[in-house]
Parts: structure tokens; sequence; C-alpha cells
């Protein structure tokens, strides 16, 4: 098996030596095919050329080179920035559909101009997709006079845009646009009535920026649009206060992983003394059980400052990837209410689920997709597995001269943040900035006080004062600067030596450039990576190290002391531990959160692949009506295209009611995604025969009548208010694929079902 996994690596190293070479002898035809001397109106004479070519059906890959030498031209005549090779070599990898890995500060924005241009050139449209608003505003912004130059239009897409705003947005060539944005724009416009109001056109060719981000870490997360909710006055208090009174070990008791927890049988016995409602496992109480649930989660698992915030009086997710505030994300309803119990505030309802799309299956609607990112190389299997991207690995365009420290491990966390505070003091009394990545908002202040006790001033950049990032960042670089970070600074930010000052940066790179600290290592080593990156952008000098304690969450999360030697089992010293094995047992870790990672976006694929092919048949039916492609009358094209999106969220909502109780199935020898499938199937299959009933009725009702507002009268219309947002869906996650339940969990449970009644057990 060894032997073939090296030779397989072998063969892929070679085959991706052959490419870059490839890559590489364009890239230098490209760049010989000098267009100076040719003035403006040329250049665009050009432009128009390669335009009617491919509107003619020209194969773009034999305008790649044309294209592509009249884009590094205009870059350079009107930005003043001339591609280099390996940017040209990048620019030719995400034409053919590759996910590129690019070195930190090597200039991927550029670099996906070229296909973005080439591939507009058919008039069918490019979406770019950034990680943020300012992201998506800054790179149309900066990169749009080339494509304006070149006879194409370019715009962005912000949240908050009118109807009409986003329509035009989406018509022009080439648009930058967040994902979220875009997929939530796809929502709205499938619940649309008229062709008028919807905003997208055919999906063509999309690039998407820090795809690691999205297709990975994000892709399972559910995109929704819902009906307006309505201020919630649910008992979530009162089982936040029987919670509360629970106490670990005595009452209830976690997984191995710590994702989730479970009532044992003193619990279910105090809960039920509490509640005063007789046996909370049998039927009739499966409402209070799932409550109390939802209250355990909240109180023992869902940490102030780690998992959300409370600001303004409402609580705000913490995104576990980047440290920002999760904008307009929330819990499953139950989860979210129990939060907003703990913390003593006002729960909102969610509104009835009208659609919901995964930002996976989004993207799948491209026909056309390739990505661009710093870290995608540890992930390579992953993304060819779930997207069919191969991912290469371009050359920087000069040395990557970043010192990569080895960890420095700790057997305990208050050893760990001595030697925190005295590495960062002995190096900021040198000049030299310093960038130090956190886990949580509470790490980060707790850090930033340890530091301001010993005498070093620090800036703090955490989901607590997001709105100064770009303020904070821009500084993080100069002579002196101490930033205590969580992964904030992680993704879509270029950090300059000395502030992009020219003197200051001559002086930080003397002193070793920026030095990033990381106080954790993250369950993926993409993460990690992500901020080393931080440091040594485009050959600067930098270092990076990483302080680690045994006692840090993920060692003990996942099971350190069953792989660390004995003799480091309870051993409390100062001085960081030598042996270079405890960093391989570190990685090993990692290794095997990744792979179980992958293995949960696999299982959870199971459940969603079917709802999403389900979707998709109702809504090309769905669409056909729309276009008018299937009906004449209007009356009857409203009618249908009414009772399709009400059967469909009816159906939504028995899908969610399935899957949070699937699990149990597999008690019964039946395997809980084929019991999904089997039951989510047979109640598709009843929907159309209730539109073709429900849509009869009512055009009977109406007799015929085309008059819009004899159909507004019956209730023939659009929600008067919709809302987007995501379900932050981490716990339910965990609750499929390992269950609240543990095996012998399920079976307490069923046992105590079955045998009280027999018996008439008052506890059991």
């Amino acid at each position: 098996m060894n032997l073939a996994v090296k030779l397989m690596q072998k063969f892929k190293g070679r085959d991706t030596q052959n490419k870059l070479k490839v890559y590489q002898d364009k890239a230098e035809l490209i760049r010989k095919r000098n267009l100076e001397a040719w003035d403006d109106q040329q250049l665009q004479a050009e432009s128009l050329r390669l335009k009617k070519e491919a509107k003619s059906g020209a194969p773009l890959d034999k305008l790649l080179v044309d294209a592509y030498t009249l884009v590094c031209e205009t870059a350079n005549r009107t930005l003043g920035l001339r591609p280099y090779d390996v940017q040209i070599m990048a620019g030719i990898a995400l034409h053919e559909g590759f996910l590129i890995e690019q070195y930190t500060g090597e200039g991927k924005t550029l670099s996906a101009v070229m296909p973005a241009y080439l591939n507009a050139l058919t008039g069918q449209g490019v979406h770019v997709l950034t990680f943020n608003d300012y992201l998506a505003n800054r790179d149309a912004e900066w990169m749009g006079p080339i494509y304006r130059f070149l006879g194409l239009t370019v715009q962005s897409v912000q949240a908050g845009m009118s109807l009409s705003e986003k329509r035009e947005a989406y018509a022009a060539d080439i648009t930058y646009v967040t994902a979220k944005e875009a997929g939530f724009d796809y929502l709205r416009d499938t619940i649309a009535l008229s062709e008028a109001d919807t905003v997208h056109r055919l999906f063509h060719y999309v690039i998407v920026d820090e795809a690691d981000s999205l297709l990975l870490d994000e892709a399972r997360v559910p995109l929704v649009i819902a009906g307006e909710p309505d201020s919630s006055k649910s008992d979530s208090i009162r089982f936040a206060e029987v919670a509360r009174q629970l106490k670990q070990d005595e009452h209830y008791d976690f997984d191995e992983f710590k994702r989730n927890v479970y009532l044992n049988e003193a619990g279910a016995t105090k809960a039920e003394e509490l509640l005063g409602c007789g046996n909370l496992y049998e039927s009739h109480n499966s409402h209070l059980l799932s409550s109390l649930n939802c209250a355990l989660q909240a109180e023992s698992l869902l940490k102030k400052d780690v998992d959300y915030i409370v600001r303004d009086d409402k609580i705000e997710l913490i995104d576990e990837y980047t440290g920002r505030v999760a904008e307009n994300r929330h819990l499953p309803d139950g989860l979210q209410a129990a939060l907003a119990a703990k913390e003593g505030l006002q729960s909102v309802a969610g509104g009835k689920i009208l659609g919901t799309i995964t930002l996976q299956h989004f993207l799948s609607l491209y026909p056309k997709i390739c990505g661009m990112t710093a870290t995608a190389h540890v992930s390579a299997m992953e993304f060819e597995e779930i997207y069919a991207l191969q991912v290469l690995q371009i050359p920087p365009n000069g040395p990557n001269i970043r010192i990569d420290h080895p960890h420095r491990i700790y057997t305990h966390k208050e050893a760990k943040l001595k030697a925190l505070v005295q590495e960062i003091s002995s190096v900021h009394r040198t000049g030299r900035p310093i960038l130090i990545g956190t886990s949580s908002v509470e790490e980060s202040d707790m850090l930033a006080e340890a530091l301001a006790a010993a005498g070093v001033p620090c800036h703090v950049l955490n989901a607590k004062n997001d709105a100064e990032e770009a303020e904070i960042i821009a500084k993080a670089g100069e002579i002196g600067a101490v930033t205590v970070s969580t992964n904030m600074a992680g993704r879509g930010v270029d950090i300059r030596l000395g502030g992009g000052n020219p003197t200051q940066a001559a002086v930080v790179a003397k002193l070793g450039g920026l030095y990033v600290i990381g106080t954790h290592v993250y369950e993926s080593v993409r993460i990690d990576n992500q901020l080393r990156g931080r440091s040594g952008r485009q050959g600067d000098p930098g270092a990076s190290v990483f302080f680690v304690s045994l006692e840090d969450e993920l060692m003990l999360r996942f099971g350190i002391d069953k792989v660390i030697p004995n003799a480091y089992r309870g051993l409390r010293q100062d001085e960081a531990l030598e042996e270079s094995v405890l960093i391989s047992k570190i990685t090993h870790i990692q290794r095997v959160m990744m792979g179980q990672n992958f293995h949960i976006r696999q299982e959870l694929n199971h459940y969603s692949d079917m709802v999403e092919e389900q979707r998709r048949i109702l809504y090309e039916q769905r669409l056909g009506i729309l276009k008018g492609e299937t009906l004449m009358s209007p009356s009857e094209q409203r009618v249908r295209l009414y009772y399709i999106d009400k059967f469909w969220a009816d159906h939504l909502e028995y899908v969610s009611y399935i899957r949070e109780s699937i699990h149990l199935t597999g008690l019964v020898n039946r395997n809980p995604i084929d019991e999904f499938h089997a039951q989510i199937i047979q109640a598709f299959e009843q929907i159309p025969a209730k539109i073709n009933n429900a849509s009869a009725n009512m055009l009977e009702k109406l007799g015929g009548s085309n008059d819009p507002t004899i159909w507004e009268k019956f209730g023939l219309k659009n929600p008067t208010s919709t809302r987007t947002y995501i379900i932050n869906d981490q716990y339910l996650e965990y609750l499929q694929n390992r269950g609240s339940w543990t095996p012998g969990t399920i079976i307490a449970y069923w046992i105590r079902k079955m045998l009280r009644p027999i018996f008439g057990w008052a506890k059991f």
C-alpha cells in the first residue's frame, strides 16, 4: 500500500511539473508578445475582435494567448501593474478549471482578471465570489479600469441593494459578489412570482476566492429564505432554569469529543421532578425533551465570548474559522431560543422556511468552476472528491524566506501563558512587529490584559471591535506594533511591513519581518497555515511559531493523553518540552480531525443531496411556468406558482422534522440515511397531486379571472416580507453524525419508553 501511495504521489508530482512547464512556456510567449507600441485604439479594437470571435463560437483556449497578452498590457497601462509570469500561469490554470494555491501577497486578485476577461468575452457573464462585501467592492473598483478599457462592464453586488440595482449588477460582464449574497439572491429568485422580480441570469463561469473557506469550511452551511419572524414568547426561560440546576457528571455527560451533552438516568429523574411532567420519555413529552436538550446544550456547550457574544441585547454568533461575528447567522430555532433564554434575552422565531440551499449545492449550479487560495494542498483529496477540482500549487514569484519554527509545547496552560508573555515582551523590545493569533474573544482579551500588566501595549482585534479591523490591520506591520487577534486577520488581508512606509519597511525587514505567534493549533492544518501566511509576503522576511499546551482544548477533546508517552502524563513544568515526538503526535491529531471532518461532510451530503435533487426537479417545473413555457393563462400561472411554493415549504418543514429524529432508526436495524431517503421520497411523490388538486380548486374559485387584485384577495401573493439568514448547524451536524444520543443513551431511551408503561414504574 505504501509503495502504491508513493508511486501515485510521484506520478502526480511529475504530472504537475509537466503542466507547470507548459504554463511557463505560455507565460513566456505572452510576455514576449509586447504590445507597448500599440495605441489605446488598437488595444480596444483587438478586444472587440476577440469578443466577436468568442460570440461566434471560437474556442476560448485558442483565444487565450491573445486575450492574456491584451490584459497584461492594459493592466500596466491603466493600473501600473504588469503581471508576473507566475500570475499569468495562475490565470491559465484558473481558466482550465483548477483550484490554484498561491502564497499570500502573490497577487491572486490580478491573476483572476485574465480568466475573468477571457470567459466574459462570450457575453454569458462571469462571477468572482469574494470573502466579504468589502472585498467585492474593492476588487471591482480596483480591477475595473482594466475591464472597462477593454470594453467590458464590471460591477459589485452589495447586501442591501435594490432589486433593480442587483439585476443591473448581475447583467454586467463581470460581477464581484460574496458567495452568500449570490446564494441569497438565487433563493429570492426561486420564490419570485414574475420573471421581472428575478435578478440572476443563467450561470456560466465562477472564480471562487478564498476557495478553501467557501468550498470546505462553509460548504455545508444552509442559506435560508424565510417568512418574517415574530417575537417568540416560548417557555425557554423555564428550561434554562432547569438546565442550570443540573450538574455535570451527576446529571449529564458529554460524548468523547465534548461535542454533545445528554442526560443520564439521574438527570432525567431530576428533570422530571423540576418539570413536573411525569415520564420525560413518553411520546407526548417529546417537545419537553427536545427543549430541555437545547437548554442543556446552550448551558454546557455554548460559551460566551468563545462561541458567541452579546452586543446591543442581541446574540451574535462567532465564526469558528475566522473569529469574526458571523453576520446574519442563527442556530436552529430551538437552540437559538435556548441561548437567548440563557442570557435573559427575548428570542426571535425564525419564520417559516420558504427555501434553502447549501453553498456547495449553489456552487454546483455553475457549469464551470475554479478557485484560488493560499491554503489548499493539505485538503487536495477532499476538493477532488467533492468538487472534482484538482489542486495546483503555483510557484512564488520570489522564494519564501519566512522561518517557520517548530511548535513550543508546554505541559499546562499557565506555563504556556507565562512563556507567551515573556516571548512577546522580549521581541517587542527590539521593535519587531508581532501578530498573535488566539483561539477566541475570551483568550484575546485575557492575553491583552497579561501583556498590559507586563508593560506591553497592544491592539486587540476580535469580534467585539470588528468595525476597526481595517485600521488595526493596516498598522500591524509597523515598528513596535503588537496585535492580538482572533483568526479575523487570516482572510483577505495583506499586512505590509512598516504599514506600507518604505523607510519603516526596511527597518522592519532588518529586524526579521513580521513575527506571527499562534497561541494554539486548529483542527485543520489549513487554518494554521492561513495564520502563518500573514508573514513573509512576496519574499519578505518573517517568522512564525505556535505555542501549545497539553491542556489546550484540542488536546483534551481529542485524547492527547492517549497518544503521548507515559512520561509526560501529569507532568507540570515551566520549560518547553523538547521532544520532537510530541510535535508528531499533535500533527497526527490534526490529521485525524481533518479526516473526521471530511467524513462528517461526506455523511451529511447523503442527507442534503436528495433534498437538493428534489428541489431542482420542482424548480425546473416552476421555472417553466414562470417563463410562460407551459401555461397560456396568467391566473393558472399565478395559482400553480403559489402552490408549488406552499407545498415545497411544507415539505422542507417535514424534512427538518425527519432529520432531527432519523438517527434513532438505527435501533431497528435500518440504515438512517436509507430510511431518511425513503420517507422524504414518499413525501415528495405526493406533492404533484397536492399542487394539482389545490390549483384546480383555486382556479374554480377564481372563475378564470386574470385580475391581480382578485388574486391577492384569495392570498395568491408572496409573503409581505421575507428575510434571509444562515443556519449555523454545526450542533445539528454533530447530532446527525454522532447523535446527542450515544448508543448507550439510545438503548436506555427505548428501554425506558417501552418498559415504563408495561411495568407501571414511576422511575426506571
